[in-house]
C-alpha cells in the first residue's frame, strides 16, 4: 500500500521542497494551500483532503511576524483555527502522524542561549503566540483522542526559492538578491547579531524522520537548526560584495537551538554546513 501523504502550506517555499522529497522518498502527496487547492480555514475542504492518509504535514501559515502584529484577527484565523481545524480532520479521518511546523518565534526573547525547548515560551509577536498555541493543541489531541502529533520548531531556514521578502532567512535570500542585482548588501546596525541558520534539504529530512520515528508521536517539542550562531556580518561575508549599514532594528541580538533533542529522538542533525549551502546558492544565481 502507497504511503499517502498531505502538505498544507504545500505551495510555500519550504512545502515545496517537502513535496519533492516525500515523492523521492515513495509517499504519494497531496497538496492543500490556499493558492491552488484548498484552504485550512475551511474544515470541510480538509476533511476531504485528509481522507485516506496516513501522514499529515501542517506548514500552511501566514508567517511574517510583523504581518501578524498589523493583522493580529486574520493572521489568527489561517494560524490558529486552521491549525485546529487540520488536527480535527486528521483525527476524524484516521490519520497516523501530524507534524507540524512550529518556529522559534515562540521563544521570544531569551537571557541565554542556545535556546532549548524546556525554556519558557515568551513569544513577542502574535505569529509566535500562534505556533505556540498549535504546539499545545498538538500535544493536546495526542493526549485526549490518541492522534500522533509532533511539533518541529525551525531556526531560520534557508535555500533554492526562498522569498527575499519572505520570513523565512530573509537575510540570505535578500543579500543574494541584492548580490545578484549588483546591488550592496545592507546590514542592520553593527551586523554582530546572531542567527541559527538551517538549510532546506536538513529540515526536509526532519520532516521525515518525524513522521516515520518510533520515539515521537505524544505532541513532542523539537528544534531544528544549525546548533550555531552566524553573525550577519558573517552571512554578508560568504555572500560577497559591497556592504552598507543601514539603521538597527528592534530584535534580540543572539540566537541558536539547541538541538540536543533533535539527535536524540529523531536521530537527526545537519548535514549541511552554512558555508557550503550559501556556496551552493551562490553557484545558482
Amino acid at each position: 500500500m502507497s504511503k499517502k501523504a498531505i502538505v498544507t502550506g504545500g505551495a510555500g517555499f519550504i512545502g515545496k521542497h517537502l513535496v519533492a522529497g516525500l515523492r523521492q522518498e515513495g509517499f504519494e502527496v497531496s497538496v492543500v494551500d490556499i493558492k491552488e487547492t484548498g484552504d485550512v480555514r475551511k474544515f470541510d475542504e480538509l476533511k476531504a483532503a485528509f481522507t485516506g492518509a496516513q501522514y499529515v504535514f501542517h506548514l500552511a501559515a501566514l508567517p511574517r511576524v510583523q504581518y501578524s502584529i498589523e493583522h493580529p484577527q486574520e493572521t489568527h484565523e489561517t494560524n490558529v483555527n486552521g491549525t485546529l481545524n487540520v488536527l480535527l480532520a486528521a483525527r476524524d479521518c484516521g490519520v497516523k502522524r501530524v507534524v507540524f511546523s512550529s518556529s522559534a518565534a515562540v521563544y521570544g526573547d531569551q537571557e541565554v542561549v542556545p535556546l532549548h525547548e524546556d525554556m519558557p515560551a515568551q513569544p513577542k509577536s502574535p505569529y509566535g503566540l500562534h505556533k505556540y498555541i498549535g504546539e499545545k493543541y498538538c500535544k493536546l489531541f495526542s493526549e485526549l483522542y490518541g492522534l500522533q502529533t509532533v511539533c518541529l520548531r525551525y531556526s531560520n531556514v534557508y535555500g533554492p526559492g526562498a522569498d527575499p521578502n519572505g520570513a523565512y532567512a530573509l537575510v540570505v535570500a535578500k543579500f543574494l538578491k541584492q548580490k545578484q542585482d549588483g546591488e550592496p548588501l545592507t546590514i542592520c546596525g553593527t551586523g554582530e547579531n546572531t542567527r541559527d541558520y538551517i538549510a532546506i534539504a536538513d529540515v526536509v529530512q526532519a520532516n521525515l524522520l518525524a513522521a516515520t520515528g518510533g520515539l515521537v508521536g505524544v505532541g513532542e517539542i523539537i528544534n531544528i537548526g544549525s546548533g550555531q550562531e552566524t553573525s550577519v556580518n558573517t552571512i554578508a561575508a560568504l555572500v560577497g560584495g559591497k556592504t552598507e549599514r543601514i539603521e538597527p532594528r528592534v530584535e534580540p541580538a543572539r540566537s541558536v537551538a539547541d538541538i540536543t533533542r533533535a539527535k536524540k529522538l529523531l536521530g537527526w542533525e545537519p548535514s549541511i554546513s552554512v558555508e557550503d549551502g550559501i556556496s551552493a546558492l551562490i553557484r545558482t544565481i
